[in-house]
């Protein structure tokens, strides 16, 4: 079991409760990103700048009982399929039966704004969106553990 980190766009706060907590479970924790981003991390795989480079690199390294930590749906419905566990940076559980759902409201949001229109972007990160991640992170990683 490993923890992978989609880092590109990952916050800071996540990216350090991912290193207390796979110290904590002896877990070991990869980052990865373009090369446009500096990241400190022993198991750190930067990749080019390429539209889903960083996607692609954490499919191929993604077995069954790892977890990845991303925002990106459709990466998260691909990690899905290869048996792994998945969360947001908001300490949100994807789950299978709402991929579905979540990929088609992606798309309806990318067909708006390509008309013109404008979407809302994410909400400003708080300590309890902190608290709720760590707290996913642990049950993951207990459930995974057993």
């Amino acid at each position: 079991m490993k923890i992978i980190i989609d880092a590109d766009a990952c916050p800071k706060q996540v990216l350090e409760i991912c290193k207390l907590l796979g110290a904590r479970h002896m877990v070991e924790v990869y980052t990865v990103a373009s090369f446009a981003h500096v990241i400190e991390n022993v198991h750190h795989i930067t990749v080019d700048n390429a539209s889903q480079a960083a996607d692609l690199k954490i499919m191929n390294i993604t077995v069954p009982g790892d977890i990845v930590v991303t925002q990106d749906w459709g990466l998260a419905a691909m990690v899905l399929s290869r048996k792994a566990g998945c969360l947001s940076p908001t300490g949100q559980e994807y789950e299978p039966g709402r991929m579905d759902f979540m990929l088609e409201e992606r798309e309806v949001k990318a067909k708006l704004r390509r008309g013109g229109g404008r979407t809302k972007g994410p909400k400003k990160r708080t300590t309890e969106d902190d608290e709720k991640f760590e707290a996913a992170l642990e049950q993951m990683l207990c459930s995974f553990n057993v």
